[in-house]
């Protein structure tokens, strides 16, 4: 039985502030500090053999895997990072004020481009500022794959081969050790994972909220089916802190 953890960075300084972060490079906070080390307290307590690492090229995803897993002894796990595990790409929402947002185009508004499958934000201009094709941990993604926007469809389009041909085959040669494989991203990378090994339909996808810094694990099966999947710690604290998640647009 192969064991995956599926964990979203710890809060960022752009989550404190309510910020559309995306792409941005953005640091946790000293909050978001506290929350990748009480999921390593978590991951320890239960016992989980955890046997490789997977993150985002993001800061905030990079050190809540670096604090989570020294908490947990298991700093010394091998790595692999990739861009297809980044947040979704906010367009031109980058940087803006969720409650700014809502209020200046609506909440129905807000709401489809937050959590609807297929509408993504207005795209970034070309020669924005914000636009990471400088950014040197892009410099072998070939530019055609840097977006200017996304919606979960997208992001799905790019996490789903990433599963398939490298988180896949870590489960299978781990799994039949007995090992666990954690993956550390973002609310709408994660989102898309579990749409994907949940089988969750595209009108349900919308209610699913990722908390911060909670690992979820998922048990599965010699087929990667899955078999059963929880947060650990306490069920309520993670339904709190999700919902926490969906009341940041106000």
């Amino acid at each position: 039985m192969a064991e995956l953890i599926l964990l979203r960075h710890g809060q960022s300084a752009w989550n404190a502030t309510n910020q559309f972060t995306g792409w941005t490079d953005v640091d946790l906070s000293e909050l978001g500090e506290a929350e990748a080390a009480s999921a390593g307290a978590l991951l320890q307590e239960a016992g989980t053999d955890l046997r490789v690492l997977h993150t985002s090229v993001l800061t905030r995803a990079v050190r809540t895997a670096e604090i989570a897993l020294h908490v947990a002894g298991r700093s010394w796990l091998p790595v692999t990072r990739s861009w297809r595990l980044n947040e979704r790409h906010y367009g031109d929402l980058t940087g803006q004020d969720k409650k700014e947002t809502a209020t200046r185009y609506g909440m129905d508004q807000l709401k489809l481009w937050r959590r609807s499958y297929d509408v993504p934000p207005p795209r970034m201009p070309d020669g924005d500022e914000r636009l990471v094709d400088s950014d040197p941990r892009y410099r072998d993604v070939p530019r055609e794959f840097l977006p200017r926007t996304e919606c979960l469809r997208d992001v799905v389009n790019r996490v789903r081969p990433y599963l398939a041909d490298v988180i896949n085959e870590d489960l299978r040669r781990e799994g039949a050790r007995g090992g666990a494989v954690i993956v550390v991203a973002h609310g709408n990378s994660l989102r898309a994972l579990r749409m994907i090994l949940e089988g969750i339909a595209e009108d349900q996808i919308v209610d699913l909220e990722i908390p911060t810094g909670i690992p979820y694990r998922m048990r599965l099966d010699a087929n990667l089916d899955i078999i059963d999947a929880a947060y650990l710690g306490d069920p309520a604290a993670a339904a709190r802190a999700a919902e926490a998640v969906a009341r940041q647009a106000g």
